[in-house]
């Protein structure tokens, strides 16, 4: 897959009364930013610098932009401002909220997304964070974050919508077979109880590597509260979608979903799988361009894993 052009703004673009409450909050006023790439958000992702030297990590969006993305950011906040310290997650250092612009302000983590395709060291030290970080995390901290399957309710009727109007394109085997896959991914979102906080977006570019081999995970708007081997599953997702590995022995060999039925994995892959399908083909949100390319490329990935696993 080819890199993915993204339109976002920098701190230079925020209107001055933003860029004066992060800096209020900072304490400090910011003499250097740096845009940070990976992501889908329309707004800013920038580490700055004050002029004492103190680091930051600054994401703003507006709802001019896409509100929708505002709406994130505010669950986002709410989310990192209930997170235990022992979650590996960077620390909230304020919020602001005009009601036109959100902003975030967190501690700056030194570090970089991890390659792809995954390198295996890299694949290893972040299934290891996701498996302390399901312990930690248990039981949910965060009291008002929703169930998973409250939460992934719309996106694993994905089949649903497809086999209400198939589009032209769609793979004919997936067209053969969609209410296997309807009654897969209901069973993938029957399986999703469980008291621990989860992520749900986990791809290389919500993950930073420090250069001792440690391991935070950023991003935190979806967080809901599921089963303790969700995120792990999910994860696999992305290792699929960038080759090199065996997912099939990684579900088997690590600890969270090698207890899980088979057909309750399946149907998550399933349910996730219906939802890019379904999602590639609507138009692009206001100022994310080319996420229905990466839901594709997504689609494209899961469906052959789907297929196989469903025999």
């Amino acid at each position: 897959m080819g890199e993915l052009v993204r339109t976002r703004i920098g701190w230079a673009d925020l209107p001055g009364h933003v860029r004066s409450a992060v800096q209020d909050l900072l304490g400090d006023r910011v003499v250097e930013a740096v845009s940070q790439p990976g992501g889908f958000s329309p707004g800013t992702a920038d580490r700055v610098r004050t002029a004492d030297g103190r680091r930051a990590f600054v994401k703003a969006v507006s709802r001019a932009r896409n509100a929708h993305s505002v709406a994130l950011h505010r669950a986002e906040g709410a989310v990192a401002a209930a997170l235990p310290p022992s979650a590996p997650a960077p620390r909230l250092l304020g919020r602001h909220d005009d009601g036109e612009w959100v902003a975030l302000v967190f501690a700056d983590v030194e570090g970089r997304h991890p390659a792809t395709p995954w390198r295996t060291d890299e694949l290893t030290a972040v299934l290891d964070t996701l498996a302390a970080m399901a312990a930690a995390l248990t039981p949910d901290p965060v009291r008002h974050a929703p169930t998973a399957a409250a939460r992934l309710a719309y996106d694993f009727g994905g089949w649903d919508r497809i086999a209400a109007d198939p589009p032209a394109d769609l793979d004919p085997w997936a067209r053969a077979h969609l209410d296997d896959l309807r009654a897969s991914a209901v069973r993938g979102l029957a399986a999703l109880d469980g008291d621990t906080l989860c992520h749900i977006d986990l791809r290389a570019d919500n993950l930073l590597v420090d250069p001792a081999g440690g391991v935070t995970v950023v991003d935190w708007p979806h967080a809901c509260r599921g089963p303790a081997w969700l995120d792990t599953a999910l994860l696999l997702v992305n290792v699929e979608l960038h080759g090199g590995h065996d997912t099939e022995a990684l579900l088997r060999r690590l600890p969270l979903t090698a207890v899980v039925d088979p057909d309750a994995l399946t149907g998550v892959y399933a349910g996730l799988a219906g939802f890019f399908t379904d999602g590639a083909r609507q138009p692009p949100p206001p100022g994310i361009p080319t996420v229905r390319a990466f839901q594709q490329a997504q689609a494209d990935a899961l469906l052959p894993w789907v297929r196989r696993r469903l025999g």
